[in-house]
């Protein structure tokens, strides 16, 4: 859909821009509601996004706060004062089920109307389908909830990652002899959890074979320096020397999550989850023995996602 959208925008001599909201409208709803259940899991965090739209060479994208104010905009309104007016829209491109306005009451047909009274063409993609399974937000989450990290990668057209800046945490790592590489993951639920083979990149030339926590970590106290919050902890099998024990602190990372080898447990004593890390590092190094990842399985991007 965006390579087709780069290639309408460069007929056009135009630019490319998506337009996303944030937070996601359940979100909202959900907070509406009461009810934090209605929320959808998080697959990306807003940074991952943006960074994947420039991966794909689009030129901009605009990101609308999911408030109380546009959830009660009306389709006529949306059109007029957010693609006319905002954004100066000569081409939009929209999925086979978009909808839009109060009470998702905006369909193609509507949308296409409009173009013609405002003086812009509409197009509409029909499902991208990857051996059988139509690709969309909801089967990534569905991979993810299940661990199936090798059918997220095949819908996402690469390993399933999170980014961000190293953070420092309690430093329990270095004690546990497991010393981490923290990333926060905003969001209070992910769509992917557990303990997982990963490689990070950033660090070097060269991407380094890992194992990572990604949750609450139901074995420390809830109140230490996370606070309870959504971490991705990752330990690096081989440490490059020339960074130090400091070198990892502020630099952006990526971890791409490759395998999942349990959901997150919870240790009776220290003791016990160092036992737990040192198998789960055996664990890691096994798989990657036994699965050394390829070019092919690690691309950041295809040349069917480029057309």
């Amino acid at each position: 859909m965006l390579a087709l959208l780069r290639s309408e925008a460069q007929y056009r001599g135009l630019p490319s821009c998506v337009l996303t909201f944030e937070p996601h409208p359940r979100d909202h709803f959900a907070r509406l509601a009461q009810d934090p259940q209605l929320a959808p899991a998080r697959i990306a965090t807003l940074r991952d996004k943006l960074s994947e739209l420039a991966a794909c060479g689009i030129d901009q994208c605009v990101v609308l706060p999911f408030n109380e104010k546009l959830a009660l905009q009306s389709p006529e309104d949306f059109v007029a004062h957010g693609l006319v007016e905002g954004l100066g829209v000569r081409y939009v491109l929209v999925g086979d089920d978009f909808r839009y306005g109060t009470k998702r009451q905006g369909d193609y047909a509507a949308l296409d109307a409009a173009g013609a009274m405002h003086g812009f063409d509409v197009a509409r993609m029909q499902s991208y389908e990857v051996r059988g399974l139509r690709v969309s937000s909801s089967a990534v989450r569905a991979a993810l909830n299940r661990g199936d990290m090798t059918s997220a990668a095949q819908l996402l057209g690469r390993p399933y990652a999170i980014s961000g800046h190293v953070v420092h945490g309690r430093k329990l790592g270095r004690t546990l002899q497991c010393p981490t590489l923290n990333l926060r993951f905003r969001h209070w639920k992910p769509a992917a959890s557990g303990i997982f083979v990963v490689q990070v990149h950033g660090l070097g030339e060269n991407a380094l074979p890992g194992v990572a926590n990604l949750g609450v970590r139901p074995s420390i106290d809830p109140n230490d320096v996370n606070a309870g919050r959504v971490l991705l902890e990752t330990h690096c099998l081989v440490w490059p020397n020339h960074l130090g024990e400091q070198g990892g602190y502020g630099k952006i990372i990526r971890v791409d999550l490759l395998h999942k080898l349990h959901d997150e447990l919870k240790y009776d004593s220290l003791e016990a989850l160092q036992r737990g890390i040192a198998q789960d590092c055996v664990d890691a190094r096994l798989w990657f023995e036994q699965h050394a990842p390829s070019p092919v399985n690690t691309r950041r991007q295809t040349t069917r996602d480029r057309i």
